[in-house]
């Protein structure tokens, strides 16, 4: 058997129809090994794709052949260990390219089949089905985006959008028109030319008037220009306001002195997913990076991850900033106010009440989603609890997970972001 292996670059996109339909026919295969990739390499690990592999048993294509013509009439023999319906178990060892048995001098095989997705697949399959929740247009005016549609047919524009098929249907048209009525006496003349050629061959008077009435009708008929000036049309293309919806994530960061080097890591890692979501998902999105100990400070997104100031723990400096840049920059009849905090869950004692009215009184009534992640494997202390009353208050806006290690940050994100169904 022959194997051709197209190695050509995929020049002006030719081929990227049949890889689309091939990522959507193994779609199954692909996100359970996205999965499996992100658990078992960092997050911050996303400059390249993955491999994927799919069992051989799945990429067989049904085959069309010739079979046996006629009536076949097959005697099989007897034996003494199989009856008609017995299941007959696979043969030990042997088989090529799957399994691990051991060596044979029989069997043939097929191994996996193993291919590689870009990193713009690989994230694309690993965000899917995730959203920002209560996501709604609050504001649409002054927006400075624009989208290109079709707005029908125009009889001036550019020569390079002109419609051939809408221009010659009008030069038609304009013909038929305008030389219509010749046409038809033309067909009457010649019709009755040829009565008189095979009725009146002698009547030379009369042919002679009907040949110069054929030929002032053709050159009337030609003298109808094939096109026109005004037989142009063209595809008339307008722009359109795409009004999209303003949003703005705040992220909040515990850098304190309780929180370790690996509790910080993980907090990293939690934000470089959520930013690479943000960034990849929505164009006018808004990122505010907020770092506190006792005191809390709006930084960049360098400062912000790679930072090494520490102190101690005052959790509500993090969440008065956060209200008073809300209250500055952006109003809430515009934008989209989402947060997401990240903490140990260690704090002043005195200072998680503190937490839980800022958040009741002055923040969530405004936010649309409130995301609040406590890495620790130790047991919740007053801060989880006072948030707890929170997510009474405010059940469909305030969510609050516990991570313990690195492998549950995706899991964990997943269910915080996951889109649900609007009822």
């Amino acid at each position: 058997m022959s194997y051709v292996i197209d190695r050509r670059l995929n020049g002006k996109n030719k081929s990227t129809v049949n890889r689309q339909r091939f990522l959507r026919r193994y779609r199954e295969h692909i996100k359970k090994a996205v999965e499996e990739a992100v658990s078992r390499r960092s997050i911050t690990d996303m400059e390249h794709g993955e491999q994927i592999s799919i069992p051989g048993r799945d990429i067989d294509e049904p085959i069309l052949h010739h079979g046996r013509g006629g009536r076949q009439t097959v005697v099989h023999p007897g034996n003494k260990e199989f009856n008609a319906g017995d299941h007959v178990q696979r043969p030990q060892g042997g088989g090529g390219g799957r399994g691990s048995g051991k060596a044979s001098n029989s069997g043939e095989g097929m191994d996996e089949f193993v291919f590689q997705i870009t990193q713009e697949e690989f994230l694309d399959f690993m965000f899917e089905d995730l959203e920002l929740p209560n996501l709604i247009k609050r504001h649409l005016s002054g927006t400075d985006t624009f989208k290109t549609v079709r707005a029908g047919i125009s009889n001036e524009g550019n020569p390079s959008r002109i419609n051939i098929v809408r221009t010659l249907r009008s030069a038609h048209a304009r013909r038929i028109a305008l030389s219509g009525s010749s046409r038809a006496k033309l067909r009457e003349a010649k019709a009755e030319l040829e009565r008189l050629r095979r009725e009146e061959p002698d009547n030379f008077g009369d042919i002679q008037t009907v040949e110069a009435e054929i030929e002032r009708l053709s050159a009337r008929i030609h003298r109808v220009p094939f096109l026109d000036t005004f037989d142009l049309k063209y595809n008339l293309l307008v722009k359109q306001p795409n009004p999209s919806s303003k949003a703005v994530m705040f992220c909040l960061m515990d850098v304190s002195g309780s929180m370790t080097q690996a509790t910080k890591d993980i907090a990293k890692r939690f934000f470089i997913l959520l930013y690479l979501f943000l960034k990849r998902n929505y164009e006018r999105i808004e990122v505010v990076f907020i770092r506190h100990h006792t005191s809390a400070k709006e930084v960049d997104e360098e400062e912000f991850f790679y930072s090494r100031e520490t102190g101690g723990t005052i959790v509500s400096s993090a969440l008065k900033l956060m209200q008073e840049i809300m209250a500055a920059r952006y109003p809430t009849n515009e934008w989209n106010i989402y947060g997401a905090q990240a903490s140990d869950g260690d704090n002043w004692n005195d200072d998680s009440p503190v937490c839980r009215d800022i958040l009741i009184n002055q923040i969530m009534p405004f936010m649309q989603y409130f995301t609040y992640v406590e890495i620790t494997p130790r047991e919740h202390q007053a801060l989880w609890y006072e948030y707890e009353q929170v997510s009474e208050t405010f059940p469909s806006s305030f969510a609050q997970q516990q991570l313990v290690s690195a492998a549950d940050i995706y899991p964990v994100f997943r269910e915080l972001f996951q889109r649900r169904l609007v009822t």
